[in-house]
This record gives C-alpha cells, sequence and structure tokens, in this order.
C-alpha cells in the first residue's frame, strides 16, 4: 500500500475537485444540449407524421 505525505494527500485532493469542476460542467453543457435536441426532436416529429410515407 503506498503511503501519501499530508502534501500528496492535500494535492490528490485538490486535482480530484478540479477533475470535479470541470466534469460538472461537462455535465450542465450535456444537459443543456440534450434539451435542445429533444426540443427539436419533438417541433419535427409533428411535420414528419404529417407528410405522406412512400
Amino acid at each position: 500500500m503506498v503511503q501519501l505525505t499530508p502534501e500528496e494527500l492535500v494535492g490528490e485532493f485538490q486535482d480530484a475537485v478540479v477533475e470535479l469542476y470541470f466534469a460538472r460542467k461537462r455535465i450542465h453543457a450535456l444537459e443543456a444540449e440534450n434539451a435542445e435536441l429533444k426540443a427539436r426532436l419533438a417541433a419535427a416529429l409533428p411535420r414528419e407524421e404529417e407528410e405522406p410515407r412512400p
């Protein structure tokens, strides 16, 4: 088992916090993109149903 010094442990924690920050930003961006795509899909579906199918 690897033993970390207190300084190394703090550094690892800070790295994890930074990674979490950017992951949350990415999740927020993906959720916004997903909502936009769902809205576009919902808007497109009624038009497709009105068009005659080949």
